[in-house]
């Protein structure tokens, strides 16, 4: 059986945690690649409950499957058990989860540090989380991070935390103005994590190579978006990992022979949070639709997110650049009731028409879109399980989207239950 990817296509917040919990009791193991606590996943499960999860892989509310954090991930360990308690408080059996050893962790440092020169630059600001993430990836890049397996030698804990507090205090206190750290609180701090993470901490590539030796299905889950990716989004407004496909590969350890499918999840319009460059953002009572009836506010921040037509040419870049083999394309049902439903298919830039993702970074702020203009539908979509049951408009829509990004739709988006879909094509 596959390994199988599931990456967003635009800036995150697609609605991936959906549809791995979707596919969750067909796959055996879930596996979270990249990122940190500053993304989220909303999953509804059929009774009506409502999961927020943001370190935990979406498949920790599918019974069946193992869960996996892997070596890509930058874990804060106080986050992770606040999300186990909270997940096994509702009843989910959380002894399926396994953390790979090399994952690194969210030290205080690095969350001090995020927050304040986040602030320090003002206007400049990139629009992070404040959690902590860049500055960790930051430090695993020099080779001076702290990793989950430090947690299991107390010597060699804090050993690498007085090397990185001997140049995070000088920046904190004398550059910042801020409160140096103390050794020994925080040394003392995660060692008390560690007693209560050790029974999860586990040599994952193994796990997963034997799974999938095994004939078993493997699903890897990325957290933000192929725009946000560090080398080929919007680059300085991005995440610090490689949430693509590729980065899959690196982030869980198994190998790029072993992936036959990369599932791409897309909005029907687009979203992101933060700042950066965005065509399609829309600062009318057409955006203040699309957020309101689409409930566009960050699962992990609650911040407002920015709202936009949907953006076929990053679409399309999304779909070669992650090799997307099947769209999942969520949220239809927010663009009920609009007489009219733009969709970008190019952008103009200083009098130049460009169907493809503009090379310089300059070039993308200065994209003018260029729309094709879609009639709308007024008819009530949530009930709808087949695609003939679907208003002749919302068809059209779905099948133009098809077209221009160049890979097939496979799922629809109707409401926000797991249910809620028009399935136009098995994923499995």
């Amino acid at each position: 059986m596959p390994a199988i990817v599931l990456i967003g296509a635009q800036w995150g917040d697609e609605g991936k945690g959906k549809v791995t919990d979707l596919l969750g009791e067909q796959v055996h193991y879930v596996v979270r690649y990249s990122g940190g606590n500053n993304a989220g996943h909303t999953v509804i499960t059929p009774d009506g409950q409502k999961y927020a999860l943001h370190l935990m892989p979406s498949g920790a509310l599918s019974p069946n499957a193992m869960i996996v954090i892997g070596n890509g991930v930058v874990v804060d360990p106080k986050v992770l058990l606040e999300e186990i308690d909270g997940l096994a408080e509702r009843g989910v059996d959380v002894s399926r989860l396994r953390i790979s050893g090399d994952a690194h962790l969210i030290m205080p440092h690095h969350r001090a540090l995020d927050r304040v020169v986040e602030r320090y630059l003002g206007s400049a600001r990139i629009g992070t989380t404040g959690r902590g993430i860049g500055p960790a990836y930051g430090d695993k890049v020099a080779r001076m991070g702290i990793r989950l397996q430090d947690l299991l030698d107390p010597g060699i804990l804090r050993k690498k935390l007085e090397l990185a507090l001997r140049e995070k205090n000088q920046m904190l206190f004398k550059v910042y103005n801020r409160k140096a750290l103390d050794v020994d609180a925080v040394t003392e701090e995660y060692l008390e994590y560690a007693k209560r993470l050790r029974p999860y901490i586990a040599e994952t590539r193994t796990i997963l190579w034997d799974a999938l030796d095994r004939g078993e299905t493997v699903l890897l889950e990325g957290a933000q978006a192929t725009m946000l990716d560090m080398d080929h989004g919007t680059y300085p407004f991005v995440t610090s990992s490689n949430p693509t496909a590729g980065g899959a590969c690196v982030g869980a350890g198994i190998p790029p022979t072993a992936i036959t499918k990369v599932i791409g999840v897309t909005k029907a319009y687009t979203t992101r949070v933060g700042s950066g460059p965005f065509p399609t953002e829309l600062h009318d009572e057409n955006g203040m639709h699309l957020r309101k009836v689409g409930v566009e506010y960050g699962t992990t921040t609650g911040r407002e997110r920015r709202t936009g037509w949907f953006d076929a040419v990053v679409a399309r870049y999304a779909t070669r650049l992650n090799g997307i083999t099947d769209l999942v394309v969520t949220k239809l049902d927010v663009l009920t009731g609009l007489e009219k439903v733009p969709i970008c298919v190019g952008y103009e830039i200083d009098g130049e028409r460009f169907d493809d993702m503009p090379m310089t970074q300059t070039g993308f702020h200065h994209a003018t879109p260029i729309y094709e203009e879609h009639d709308g539908w007024w008819e009530d979509i949530t009930k709808a399980r087949t695609e003939a049951e679907l208003p002749e408009n919302a068809r059209r829509y779905i099948a133009r989207i098809e077209e221009l990004c160049g890979t097939r739709v496979s799922v629809v988006g109707v409401g926000p239950g797991r249910e809620e879909n028009v399935v136009r094509h098995p994923l499995l």
